[in-house]
């Protein structure tokens, strides 16, 4: 066999609310002052992360490999550790060939250079000769369709222009090994599938590809073998249809409740404990299928064990991205916020209102706070369920709708004259 990367042992590990610089913009502190809740809450008793633990594989030349996972599997980091963007905690990674990677909008670029210039200083950074960048300078704005400002500073390019230049320099300079993260996802439905042409190409050339991708679609088609991370683990690496399926199974199971009758064994710890989450209607009933027009209930019951502790609940709902779609914490719960909890079964419910969501898979983060800064305890996922869309709403328009919320805002419209 003939490895051309090869991962021992590899771990990561992130410091959470690590210490920042003294001063600060005025937009730093406004922004700090509104995130300053959940960072102290999060920061108190959880002050390290995890993004990989004890990652093993190796990878073949001409393979091509998809990774997948949810979001915060540890995909990403991954992929920056073998780019030697960040230093891994412990364990090694063993690379054989120039190594060529798209982690973000213009990797390796310098703003204030020209298009022209960063394809050369690109080519520098991988080691290339200037005549052989040369040779490939023509199709690389090519590719990229950007020949009318290629001596311009790529600080005036747009998003998608910055994108182009960025995958075709990375695709174009011939590394043994290209890596590729989900910044494809940002360009237009045309150029992701150029791109998706071009590692397809790549591939055939014999050269290795490690491809991250939310579109199982294109790794089905592109990959011959695909690793599934979950926070921060290899839970699966085979053939990649067997990888897909496995990750779709897992992913289509909803999560509208979950009871723990016995209190000595229920999820938490010595001050709290879980007895139930569920989600409901906003009349109490069991939830059923909900649209984005439903208003519902997300419903926490708990043992308190700690006689006068000061509790309040966060929720924290994520989309099917990952993205953190709202938090929201029982900071104005009328009966019992500020008030010394006796020890006892608790319950509280966080009422969610209609025309809000989007539609797809949210996931639950419930968070236990004391004293309103100290995390008790914090359980991921500890709900999961999907809002589909409802078709009145959508008037004629047939294509996805975007945007993490959807809410039904009123309009006016009048004439004012002819």
């Amino acid at each position: 066999m003939n490895s051309v990367v090869t991962v021992e042992n590899l771990s990561k590990r992130y410091r959470i609310g690590a210490l920042r610089a003294q001063y600060s913009t005025l937009r730093e502190s406004l922004s700090g002052a509104v995130r300053a809740p959940f960072q102290r809450r999060a920061g108190a008793t959880e002050n390290t992360l995890w993004a990989l633990k004890g990652i093993n594989f190796q990878v073949e030349q001409g393979e091509v490999i998809g990774v997948i996972g949810n979001n915060g599997a540890g995909k990403s980091t991954l992929l920056k550790v073998l780019s030697r963007i960040t230093e891994p905690t412990t364990g090694r990674v063993a690379l054989r060939g120039r190594v060529g990677s798209l982690l973000e909008v213009g990797t390796g670029f310098h703003p204030e250079l020209s298009g022209r210039d960063n394809i050369y200083l690109n080519g520098a950074i991988l080691g290339m000769p200037r005549a052989e960048v040369r040779r490939k300078f023509d199709e690389i704005v090519a590719f990229a369709e950007v020949a009318k400002f290629i001596d311009t500073p790529v600080k005036f390019y747009s998003t998608g222009m910055y994108l182009r230049l960025a995958f075709a320099v990375a695709a174009h300079l011939e590394p043994e090994i290209l890596i590729v993260d989900e910044v494809l996802a940002v360009g237009d439905v045309q150029f992701q599938k150029k791109c998706l042409g071009k590692i397809g190409d790549v591939a055939r050339e014999g050269r290795t590809v490690l491809f991250v991708s939310h579109n199982l679609a294109a790794v089905l088609s592109l990959c011959t073998r695909a690793l599934l991370l979950h926070r921060g683990e290899i839970v699966a690496n085979g053939a990649t249809e067997t990888v897909v399926s496995g990750y779709l199974k897992q992913a289509s199971e909803s999560l509208a409740e979950q009871v723990w009758d016995d209190a000595e064994t229920a999820p938490g710890n010595d001050q709290v404990r879980l007895h139930r989450a569920r989600l409901r209607t906003d009349g109490g009933a069991e939830a059923g299928e909900l649209n984005i027009r439903t208003p519902f209930l997300l419903e926490f019951v708990f043992w308190n064990l700690l006689a006068e502790a000061k509790l309040n609940l966060t929720v924290q709902l994520y989309n099917e991205q990952g993205t953190l779609v709202f938090a929201s914490a029982s900071l104005h719960e009328p009966k019992w916020h500020g008030r010394g909890f006796p020890t006892g079964l608790f319950q509280s419910r966080c009422h969610v209102p209609g025309d809000l969501l989007n539609e797809g898979r949210h996931r639950v983060e419930l968070l236990v706070v004391r004293d309103e800064g100290t995390l008790v305890y914090r359980h991921e996922d500890i709900l999961v369920f999907d809002v589909h869309d409802a078709p009145e709403m959508r008037g004629g328009w047939h294509g996805g709708w975007p945007g993490v919320v959807r809410p039904n805002l009123c309009w006016e419209t009048e004439l004012l004259g002819q």
